[in-house]
């Protein structure tokens, strides 16, 4: 049982890679399936619901002309701005270190720093949460933004209050070596000019299936 976890995890591994590489290289190729593209909206609208929910907030979002693709570094630079003016509820909060790059749901200002807050639509903390999470106080904390508390925000079964707020402090904390001991040969793979090759397997379909099965599963 063991080396089928290891298994697992390997290949999980592997695939996230793949999956990186392509969406570096030919993102032209993804496909979302209809269920997770209804999950992926019905979370992006909790998560817009959930961005009013410590009142008044600016907002950092902005697109490159004429299209829907954030325009990373002007929203970094907007993010600087209002850092420097005190703003108490900043979201979709950019930042960028060394070409990586994280936007923050919520990130709220107190009287030890900021706070994060990580928006899910699911009903329950996932570890896959709390690794990005992990990420993402990875690079702000290399920005040198103090950040006190991380929090994820699922969904309560109360829709006239839905925000659960869950403390991952020491979780997500706790994933800044494994960031850093990655990132560096992850930003090198996703660099290269060679498709990163990995075989098909149970992976492909779990926890969904991926946006690139059809791709990999003709060749």
């Amino acid at each position: 049982m063991l080396w089928e976890l290891l298994k697992r995890i390997l290949c999980a591994v592997c695939s996230a890679k793949k999956m990186l590489w392509l969406d570096k290289h030919k993102p032209q190729l993804k496909i979302i399936p209809p269920e997770v593209q209804q999950r992926l909206d019905a979370g992006n609208e909790f998560g817009d619901r959930a961005m009013s929910m410590f009142g008044d907030y600016e907002e950092m979002t902005i697109y490159r002309p004429g299209t829907t693709i954030p325009d990373k570094k002007a929203m970094a630079e907007k993010t600087a701005e209002h850092l420097r003016l005190g703003t108490s509820v900043i979201c979709e909060a950019a930042f960028i270190n060394y070409n990586n790059y994280c936007a923050l749901d919520i990130l709220r200002k107190t009287e030890h720093g900021y706070d994060i807050y990580e928006v899910k639509g699911a009903p329950e903390v996932h570890e896959q949460f709390v690794r990005d999470v992990g990420f993402q106080y990875y690079i702000v904390n290399r920005c040198k933004i103090k950040i006190d508390r991380i929090y994820i925000v699922t969904h309560g079964n109360d829709e006239n209050a839905p925000f659960v707020i869950n403390d991952v402090t020491e979780q997500a904390k706790s994933y800044v070596k494994w960031v850093n001991d990655n990132i560096w040969n992850l930003n090198r793979m996703q660099k290269s000019s060679e498709e990163i090759q990995v075989e098909v397997g149970e992976q492909c379909c779990t926890p969904y299936e991926c946006w690139y099965y059809n791709y990999c599963h003709q060749r």
